[in-house]
């Protein structure tokens, strides 16, 4: 039996038991009184970056920002409790809640199993994660990603005695079939949104779902198994996490945290360079190399360079094959900006989420035309990570074999170890990136960063000091960084940045851990994680945070969903979420009338059903009058 009963962890706070952060440094308290919250309200960010705070130094307060205010909602007060908020004269309804069926031969939900084993490939999934909606021939359909499960919820009959919860190959394939993605038809019905049951766009993908491999890495030494000898066909994708849509309609689905799902049967395996520059060991999370030698890194070494990818999904046809798209470079992607460059070609901006890692660039070597499929452009292009410097300027590194002395299948699947041979700029955990649809820019959440002091260095061994946009040490609120590329032009290989918030408590720092001038006892947050932006250039900040409100969290109250204007820089509350939930995933009908937002591993018995456990679940929000929100 393990030391430490894992099994409730979120995989973020997994994966932190496996590389624990330093405790408290004299450096951390030296910094935290240095800076005074005064000097930050100045407009200028003033911890050696020289960049000012465009869109913050010409804030007059709450009162001036109320008045000029694009937003169409009363900002609502922080939350404690087990339920959904949102603003006066709007509502809100549950749209799917993992376990319903998507399909009428699908059992329903069971929860003394925890559902059927059965039918868990015809239900809809756990731990709703990044969505997109698409209208097809007249019909709504949404893709959503189900990131990973909870263990004790979705399997609780597991002997208590045995010390884990997977105990058989049954166990293994029902977690299996209860992650990936759903495709779902919705509709508008007499009491709210709700699933097409039987529709035929209606698809589940899991980790037993065949795929091909595209671009540079596929067919390579690097990409062949046991199962595979031709490095071409795979089985499955692992923690999707954020997500995207291309401009030819088809969904980007976003593998992250795949280390965890590879163990070794062998305890005396040796953990190679690349194994554990993404965090991959003899131990993982579900216990899968116990039951399918695929997840064994014993038996077949090269399994989890096949995984970490960015997967392309045609909502449109239940029958197509998943793609995974190798050049646009494995690591621990949160999400998929994509854009189009002045000349043509396609942009995709991407964050690796973890700390210390970096941000990158994929730019398509041809061009798009509107109308045309262009999932060939993601198969040729160039990768690159971000350089950030502390006068408000960056460029974008290329990684080619040249700057990087690896063959390029080798630097497409170690990514990381690209980015560290050409310099690339750590960044406190680079998760979801949102671009704006009225103006040249494009803002990056940086979560938050517990590592990050004097000394530090991430897995790589690449300096976690304090600068640029990743100002400071201890950071366990985050902030948002925005960039503008070089005329205007997102294919540009150089960029203006700066901060668009750091989070904080002003309740409890009068430094530069209060955050930043737009941030109030009304409106703070921490960890900002999920974004997306509106028609009308309004972006919309989730939250995957501490919602223990308490210490330095103090009056933040539950993970939340907020507005912020670019224009103004101010930030607004909009909905808040169940105690224990993460708020992550967005996108909107196709009116604009409603948006369909996620609740992930909520506390308590959210939502509110008699004997029934916690359920992660889309729900659907709307104005009473029937107006546009987004």
């Amino acid at each position: 039996m393990k030391d430490t009963d894992t099994r409730h962890l979120s995989w973020d706070e997994w994966d932190e038991l496996r590389r624990p952060a330093p405790g408290e440094t004299d450096f951390d308290r030296v910094v935290a009184g240095a800076i005074s919250r005064r000097g930050l309200l100045g407009g200028v960010l003033a911890f050696g970056s020289g960049a000012a705070a465009m869109g913050l130094g010409t804030l007059k307060g709450t009162t001036a920002m109320a008045q000029s205010s694009r937003f169409a909602f009363a900002p609502i007060a922080a939350q404690t409790d087990y339920d959904v908020h949102v603003p006066e004269d709007y509502e809100w309804g549950v749209l799917v809640r993992w376990g319903d069926p998507l399909f009428s031969d699908a059992a329903e939900f069971d929860a003394a199993q925890g559902g059927d084993p059965a039918t868990a490939d015809r239900v809809f999934g756990e731990n709703t994660d990044g969505m997109e909606l698409y209208e097809i021939d007249g019909a709504q359909v949404i893709a959503v990603n189900h990131e990973y499960v909870n263990e004790t919820i979705n399997l609780p009959n597991a002997p208590a005695e045995s010390g884990s919860v997977v105990n058989s190959e049954e166990d293994a394939t029902k977690l299996m079939m209860l992650q990936g993605v759903t495709v779902m038809e919705v509709r508008d019905g007499a009491t709210g949104w709700e699933v097409v049951v039987d529709s035929p766009y209606n698809r589940r993908i899991t980790h037993q779902t065949p795929m091909t491999l595209s671009g540079p890495a596929a067919g390579t030494p690097l990409m062949q198994t046991v199962a595979d000898p031709s490095g071409t066909e795979v089985k499955g994708t692992l923690n999707n996490c954020g997500a995207g849509r291309t401009l030819w309609g088809t969904y980007l689905t976003c593998e992250e945290n795949f280390n965890g799902y590879f163990g070794s049967t062998d305890p005396e395996v040796e953990i190679t360079e690349g194994w554990a520059r993404y965090g991959i060991g003899a131990e993982s999370r579900y216990a899968y190399e116990q039951y399918d030698s695929r997840f064994d890194i014993s038996v077949d070494p090269n399994e989890p360079n096949r995984h970490g990818w960015i997967v392309e999904i045609d909502p449109s046809d239940a029958q197509s094959v998943p793609v995974k798209h190798t050049a646009l470079g494995r690591f621990k992607h949160e999400n998929a900006a994509m854009v189009q460059a002045a000349d043509g070609r396609i942009v995709v901006y991407m964050g690796d989420d973890e700390r210390g890692e970096f941000l990158y660039r994929f730019v398509s070597n041809g061009v798009w035309e509107e109308g045309t499929n262009g999932s060939a452009l993601l198969e040729d292009g160039t990768l690159s990570v971000a350089r950030f410097t502390e006068d408000g300027t960056g460029e974008w590194l290329p990684l080619t074999p040249e700057r990087t002395g690896m063959e390029m299948a080798e630097m497409l699947v170690h990514a990381r170890m690209a980015g560290s041979a050409v310099g690339a700029t750590t960044m406190d955990r680079p998760e979801w990136v949102a671009v704006n649809p009225v103006a040249a820019e494009a803002y990056c959440a940086l979560t938050n960063n517990s590592r990050r002091e004097a000394g530090a260095t991430n897995a790589g061994g690449d300096a976690m000091e304090p600068a640029g946009p990743n100002p400071r040490p201890t950071n366990e609120y985050g902030q948002i960084v925005r960039w503008r590329p070089e005329g205007g032009d997102h294919g540009a290989d150089t960029f203006a940045w700066d901060l668009f918030v750091m989070a904080g408590n002003p309740q409890v720092y009068d430094n530069e851990y209060g955050g930043s001038p737009n941030v109030t006892p009304g409106n703070m947050f921490n960890s900002p994680d999920g974004m997306q932006f509106s028609s009308d250039g309004l972006l919309w900040i989730q939250t995957d945070g501490d919602d223990s409100n308490e210490g330095d969290f103090a009056g933040m109250g539950n993970n939340q969903m907020l507005v912020g204007d670019p224009e103004t820089g101010e930030i607004a509350r909009f909905l808040t979420g169940p105690n224990g939930s993460e708020v992550t995933g967005l996108t909107w009908s196709a009116d604009r009338t409603t948006a369909f937002v996620g609740i992930q591993h909520p506390g308590g018995s959210w939502p509110g059903e008699d004997g029934m456990p916690p359920r992660s679940s889309v729900i659907w929000v709307r104005r009473n009058d029937g107006q546009p929100i987004g």
